[in-house]
């Protein structure tokens, strides 16, 4: 493990202001987030959260909220979130020395939406391959050091084999010392023995069983018979 227990104080935050509305970064003030295991999935419908807890916590470690590799910091012109300049950590042994000396940090942040840009800057000419391929060439070539990574919906660019490509990447990447953090939507990426699940919802944060994820079950009753959910939708 890199980090044992992620949190953030805030003096008086107002309960009518974003993020502060948003019930899982309202537990997590309250509360914090331990990690139990190398591997940690967010898993929550849009506007849930996820998306807003995993880049605070990519920010708090020091990773560029544009995304990108602890090599590079600030991108853009774009600061961190009122979350993310707030989150402090736990470190367990192997990751004091990370959170405190940027020369020592090793880690990624890849999200969907700036990670074309990203991986131009990483020099892995993302233009030269389809958009799946770029994201895979980040997993093959960068996931590689242990430190934290941390993922937004890396599902989005990728195909069934490819999900199950970047779980080998994964299971890699944690069994030489790293940790992971992955907000998605994907029932197969979810699916990793071992893997810590917090499902984020209008309640918060609970933590839940693969087969007990309301997505799993979605799909599950999806995939049996279509015609029971497109009925609503389709004339």
């Amino acid at each position: 493990m890199i980090v044992e227990r992620a949190y953030a104080h805030v003096y008086d935050p107002d309960p009518d202001a974003w993020p502060w509305t948003v019930p899982c970064v309202r537990q997590f003030l309250a509360e914090g987030l331990r990690f139990r295991a190398p591997v940690t999935f967010l898993v929550g419908e849009n506007g849930s959260g996820k998306s807003t807890l995993v880049e605070a916590l990519a920010e708090g470690f020091g990773l560029d909220s544009y995304g990108g590799s602890a090599d590079w910091k600030y991108a853009t012109s774009r600061g961190k979130s009122v979350l993310g300049e707030r989150v402090r950590f736990d470190a367990a042994p192997r990751g004091r020395r990370m959170i405190g000396s940027r020369a020592a940090r090793k880690g990624f942040f890849l999200r969907a939406e700036t990670a074309l840009d990203a991986l131009a800057r990483e020099s892995l000419d993302p233009d030269s391959r389809s958009h799946g391929e770029g994201f895979l060439a980040a997993f093959r070539e960068k996931f590689v050091v242990p430190g934290l990574y941390v993922l937004d919906e890396p599902e989005a660019a990728l195909s069934f084999s490819s999900c199950l490509e970047l779980l080998g990447h994964i299971d890699q990447l944690v069994a030489s010392g790293g940790q992971v953090v992955c907000a998605t939507h994907s029932p197969l990426l979810t699916a990793l023995p071992g893997a810590d699940i917090v499902q984020v919802g209008a309640g918060g944060m609970d933590r839940v069983r693969w087969a007990d994820l309301e997505l799993v079950d979605h799909w599950r009753r999806y995939l049996a018979d279509p015609q029971a959910y497109l009925r609503h939708i389709v004339d």
